[in-house]
């Protein structure tokens, strides 16, 4: 297509002579095919829009704007000729005029959600440090002090020096042994190896032990080691201070004075442990209340002094503070009841719903065998529905106390309903299970469910004692 201010005729009209021009038209001359995607126009191309001079009346076009069809070559008129001689009234000029002074309303900003920014992290806002060189762990494995922190404390190491003392001759000591790992032992480590010679039977080694950790500054003064050696000494009654214990109260810690405690009751001095207790009691020491729980077992297992109880469990109850383990107390509640000191028994049970602690099936079955004993059927039967509600499983003994509760209440529906949750639980009944459920179906008066759980104890390898035999031989007579 060709330029439309540029007319081809023209250009073939000029002499021959003139070569710029030739070489011109040659250059400009449009080819005889037109491009493929002018070959077959689809529609005619628009007008040119005009543009009007404001600052003027006449209105103009420019040649510029001015596309002539590819089919038909026009041929563009003067410009001094179009001028247009219409003029446009003020009121027009006026509309135009603000339709370009107008302006355009500005858009708005589109608002994205700001994500709020993570809380700061505290290793960004820790204070700066000088950085400390990282050990050299290749280094350090070599070093006896790192197999010493990986030793000290290893209990196959420590009972494995134990077993060292032991086969020592008779006439060696404690220290040919000691002495090959006086580098790899710290404070508190010789107290398991202590504990395992008096295991032994061993306190002579023990003690040689004690004394050899006395020579080393590194070792010794160590409460730990000092209790394991002074309760060795006391349970195997080597241990000599029924003179100086006022001293003895005066200078040594609550650890190491509970610690001698627990060896006299462990050993059977219990005398001696009595009159520790009443010391320190009278100089102000408040030892841990599991000593007295440890005391009033041993004293309640020997019938000359289970006179003792009632003192030892007053002074308990004397205590500010009272930490037992809940092991501990049920303990103590099954030597209460045993001894007919229920008030005890309620008390404790009281202490530890105060105290938080989930109640065990073990602890819900000793308080019921309490009530049985009281006599109190009705407030053991409701431990019964707080233990159900609870959702806690019962053992054996559990379903023996409670089989016992229902047959001293004469309830035959629930003391034959818990016999038969007792064979679903895959529990084997026992004897007084039985003897119980004879009696209570004996009370309802019937024999032949008397019979039938009578063959069943027999078919289990129970014999049936004169009593049973008695009152199914007064049955059957009726």
């Amino acid at each position: 297509m060709g330029c439309p201010l540029f007319n081809p005729n023209n250009i073939i009209s000029v002499s021959k002579p003139t070569l710029p021009f030739q070489i011109q038209a040659h250059l400009t001359r449009p080819s005889k095919n037109p491009p493929k995607n002018l070959r077959y126009p689809r529609r005619s191309k628009p007008p040119p829009p005009e543009e009007f001079d404001i600052t003027t009346t006449t209105k103009t076009f420019k040649p510029s704007q001015i596309l002539p069809n590819s089919d038909t070559q026009t041929e563009l008129p003067d410009i001094g000729d179009t001028t247009n001689n219409s003029e446009w009234s003020k009121e027009e000029l006026e509309a135009i005029a603000s339709l370009f002074s107008r302006r355009t309303p500005p858009q708005r900003p589109t608002h994205h959600p700001r994500r709020e920014r993570p809380l700061p992290l505290p290793h960004r806002i820790r204070p700066l440090k000088v950085p400390s060189p990282k050990p050299n762990h290749a280094k350090l494995a070599h070093r006896p002090s790192s197999l010493a922190h990986r030793v000290f404390k290893d209990p196959i190491f420590l009972i494995g020096l134990a077993r060292e003392i032991r086969d020592l001759p008779l006439s060696s000591d404690a220290s040919e042994v000691l002495d090959n790992w006086v580098q790899f032992l710290r404070k508190g480590s010789l107290a398991l190896t202590i504990r395992e010679l008096g295991t032994m039977g061993l306190p002579d080694r023990a003690l040689q032990t004690l004394c050899w950790a006395q020579k080393h500054p590194h070792l010794f003064p160590d409460d730990r080691i000092l209790s394991s050696a002074v309760e060795v000494l006391a349970r195997t009654r080597r241990l000599k201070m029924s003179v100086e214990m006022e001293k003895f109260l005066n200078s040594a810690s609550d650890g190491v004075v509970e610690a001698v405690a627990r060896g006299f009751i462990s050993g059977g001095d219990l005398r001696v442990a009595r009159k520790l207790l009443l010391v320190a009691k009278d100089n102000g020491r408040s030892l841990d209340a599991s000593i007295h729980v440890k005391l009033i077992l041993a004293v309640a297992s020997d019938p000359d002094k289970a006179k003792l109880v009632p003192a030892l469990l007053d002074e308990m109850s004397e205590r500010e503070e009272l930490k037992l383990r809940q092991r501990d107390c049920m303990a103590v509640m099954k030597v209460c009841a045993r001894l007919g000191r229920f008030e005890a028994v309620e008390s404790l049970f009281g202490w530890l719903k105060e105290s938080g602690e989930a109640i065990t099936v073990v602890t819900y079955t000793m308080v019921i065998h309490s009530r049985w004993c009281e006599g109190r059927l009705r407030e053991a039967m409701a431990l019964v529905w707080e233990m159900e509600k609870e959702g806690l499983l019962l053992d054996l003994p559990a379903y023996r106390v409670v089989i016992r509760l229902f047959v001293g209440m004469n309830d035959l529906a629930r003391a034959v309903r818990y016999f038969t949750k007792l064979k679903e639980a895959g529990f084997s009944p026992t004897y007084d299970v039985y003897r119980g459920l004879i009696r209570v179906y004996a009370e309802a008066g019937r024999v032949a469910k008397c019979k039938m759980v009578c063959r069943e104890a027999e078919m289990a390898g129970f014999t049936l004692d004169k009593e049973v035999l008695a009152l199914m031989l007064e049955m059957e007579g009726k």
